[in-house]
């Protein structure tokens, strides 16, 4: 079978895996007291594990709307919206510290929405109380989402005080039609200088995200926009695929259809994209991810200490992860907890002094072994269950016998390898493992029968 008829075959809907089980498959949700117990004993099994936890924090607020966006995000180009944020942040966390003390914190990471919409004063005020209220460890992983509109050298010169390294500039396509189509003009001058800025202040590792199959692109424009970036370097790329989703996100209904590439053409720019990719010297790692062979990304996936969670991959693993904000996620590795997903219901919560979880999951013993295994194929591209008394896993090396025909995958003892054919492919070979998927909607395949 050749490469485009690969592609056809298993180019089905699947998720991404940053967690298992997968959000739509979550059924028991911890109650405030019962999640705190769990991060009690999260951190007691991370302390002697010596691995810190991690912090996220969701700025929500952007001043326009980019039209392929999936996050949750609050659109508005009134600063005054952003300082009872900023207060409520430090009260979440303070209600945190009350119950567990002085956290050891490892990794600390800014998403959104758009982080910089904080002036460098909000972000100075924010970051230091928090880190006031925590055991920062002195090699902790500090990194930001930024866009390149909106940050100034005064933002980023209170980062790199504050121990920041790690930037992740959102690219997505330097194409002006692509960009106008998705309402996110911005140039490369304009991205060159936050580079530029933040390599001077000290950050040693810069990250692009850029994004396939958007409204409009072409082979062409993917080809020029990597041209761009790599005579830009930065020091690892997210290549994401954009999900159309306008029955979920009403501003994608902006595109028609037919401006939207889709199945084997969408699947084609990736494979120009990552193809260009390592031809500049970036190496695939995990899903959608490449890095050149200095960073440290690179460096952990060869070890094999390479981890993946809601924030992506990072170096190490750290548990848990602290949520803060809106929709914000925190996991504990046999528990989740999201907030509420509004503005004024996460206030209004906090207001009454409670933590402002709307929802989550307690996992199973099943789940915990699943979930090992998926996160094992998603970081090192494979897993061995010859060990673990789950039922379940006795069904996956039929569920996976089709992608062993295909040599995507290498069947073993008691597990399962993937092979380089296999890379693209690896969420397929998680929806094998995904063991909800298959009760919950049996009829999903993991690839397509009418090929």
């Amino acid at each position: 079978m050749n490469a485009t008829e690969l592609l056809a075959k298993y180019d089905v809907p699947g998720p991404r895996y940053t967690s298992y089980p997968t959000v739509p498959y979550w059924t028991k949700a911890p109650t405030s007291e019962e999640w705190l117990t769990h991060l009690e004993k999260a951190i007691a099994r991370s302390t002697a594990a010596g691995e810190g936890a991690s912090l996220y924090l969701h700025i929500p607020f952007c001043k326009s709307l980019c039209h392929y966006c999936g996050c949750n995000t609050f659109i508005s180009r009134d600063a005054s919206v952003s300082e009872p944020y900023v207060d409520d942040l430090l009260t979440e966390w303070s209600l945190y510290a009350e119950r567990l003390g002085k956290v050891k914190v490892n990794e600390v990471h800014l998403g959104g929405g758009t982080p910089t919409y904080l002036t460098a004063a909000q972000l100075q005020r924010l970051l230091g109380g928090l880190f006031s209220q925590m055991e920062l460890g002195p090699d902790a992983e500090l990194s930001i989402e930024v866009d390149p509109r909106t940050t100034q050298a005064d933002q980023l010169e209170v980062l790199a005080k504050l121990g920041f390294r790690r930037i992740s500039l959102g690219i997505q396509d330097f194409d002006p039609t692509v960009q106008h189509a998705v309402n996110r003009t911005q140039s490369v001058e304009q991205v060159r200088e936050v580079t530029e800025t933040a390599r001077r202040l000290g950050f040693t590792s810069i990250n692009y995200d850029l994004i396939y199959g958007l409204p409009k692109q072409t082979a062409d424009s993917v080809l020029r926009t990597i041209e761009t970036v790599k005579g830009l370097r930065p020091d690892r790329i997210a290549f994401y695929g954009y999900a159309h989703v306008p029955w979920m996100k009403a501003v994608q209904r902006r595109f028609e259809d037919s401006d939207v590439p889709g199945g084997t053409e969408k699947r084609r720019l990736y494979e120009l994209g990552r193809d260009a990719l390592e031809a500049a010297g970036y190496r695939e790692i995990g899903l959608d991810h490449f890095a050149l062979e200095g960073d440290g990304l690179w460096k952990a996936y060869g070890e094999g200490k390479l981890h993946r969670n809601f924030m992506g991959y990072t170096e190490r693993r750290t548990m848990p992860i602290f949520g803060l904000g809106v929709s914000s996620i925190g996991d504990t590795w046999t528990a989740y907890a999201q907030n509420e997903k509004t503005v004024p219901e996460w206030h209004a919560r906090l207001a009454k002094g409670e933590l402002p979880i709307v929802r989550g999951h307690v996992l199973t013993d099943e789940d915990q072994v699943l979930r090992r295994h998926i996160l094992a194929v998603m970081t090192q591209f494979e897993t061995d269950w010859s060990g673990d008394r789950v039922e379940y896993l006795g069904e996956v090396p039929q569920k996976l016998t089709e992608m062993a025909r295909d040599g995507l995958i290498e069947m073993r003892s008691g597990g399962v390898h993937v092979t380089d054919a296999g890379k693209p492919f690896v969420r397929n070979v998680c929806m094998a493992l995904d063991a909800r998927l298959a009760r919950q909607a049996p009829d999903r395949p993991i690839f397509s029968r009418t090929v």
